[in-house]
């Protein structure tokens, strides 16, 4: 047994003395959802930092707990609050979680955040489904000994972000009359925002959006064989595009403001799934 095998292991196992309650979609709540337990039917609670050896959350916002429970008919855990790269977690312990929720049962895992946007025919509160990502501007969290009890060593990224699913974002979109752009998500270390030269690079390289998580969490679930899906809520326009200067309040605001839809969306989503 691997020894990040042995850690995911313990903390499965945790969850297990808490709760027997047996997910099949796992959803990480990014800025702008903290409050969407309210579209939840919560079977039970367990807080990060009762669990021996589980990264906690240290960005306000970010509350720090499994959320267990059923969106219309379908089991789910919740991730309410993420931990960041930036925030001095090495890349493995960022996707511990997700090896957790893997353990537990998750075959989807929906991802979303907050991000700047950088293709300029986006605006501020549009929603971006995530079709591809570039995650080369931070450490793979597939380095180091494969934890061969989840994935293989060498695993194929040519469809992170499932095709299937992708569809039925689009019509779920459609249907609940909430456009939702399309895009390529880049993530940087953080926590300090992209300069504009930065921001110009990646524009050169393809990326629409750029944020500071989620691309760790989808290899490491790739890796782990779950299908993967995500949409990004555009803040802020990233810097050089938007004239202002970039703040984390900025970004809240605009997150909490586009939560309802985001919401509704998400929901809409999950029942489909």
């Amino acid at each position: 047994m691997s020894k990040e095998y042995e850690k995911v292991k313990a903390c499965y196992e945790y969850c297990r003395k808490v709760t027997d309650f047996q997910p099949r979609v796992g959803l990480i709540l990014g800025s702008g959802l903290g409050n969407y337990a309210r579209n939840m039917k919560v079977e039970c609670e367990i807080p990060y930092g009762d669990i021996p050896g589980f990264p906690v959350s240290t960005v306000v916002g970010h509350e720090g707990k499994f959320l267990f429970g059923t969106i219309g008919d379908v089991p789910a855990v919740l991730m309410k609050g993420r931990v960041h790269y930036y925030e001095g977690y090495t890349p493995q312990e960022v996707v511990l979680p997700i090896r957790v929720m893997k353990l537990l049962g998750i075959e989807v895992l929906f991802l979303t955040n907050a991000s700047g946007g950088i293709n300029q025919n986006f605006h501020v509160g549009d929603f971006m489904m995530i079709t591809d990502q570039i995650s080369n501007f931070v450490p793979s969290p597939l380095i180091g000994e494969n934890v061969s009890e989840l994935g293989e060593r060498f695993t194929d990224m040519s469809y992170i972000y499932d095709q299937e699913l992708r569809e039925i974002i689009r019509k779920t979109s459609e249907e609940e009359g909430i456009p939702v752009q399309e895009g390529i998500y880049v993530q940087a270390s953080g926590p300090n925002y992209e300069s504009p030269a930065e921001i110009r690079m990646f524009a050169s390289l393809g990326a629409d959006a750029v944020g500071m998580s989620t691309t760790g969490e989808a290899l490491a679930a790739r890796h782990a064989g779950i299908r993967v899906c995500g949409i990004s809520c555009i803040s802020n326009m990233a810097s050089g595009i938007s004239k202002e200067k970039l703040s984390h309040k900025d970004v809240q605001e605009t997150a909490d403001k586009r939560a309802k839809d985001f919401e509704r969306l998400v929901t809409q989503i999950i029942k489909k799934l």
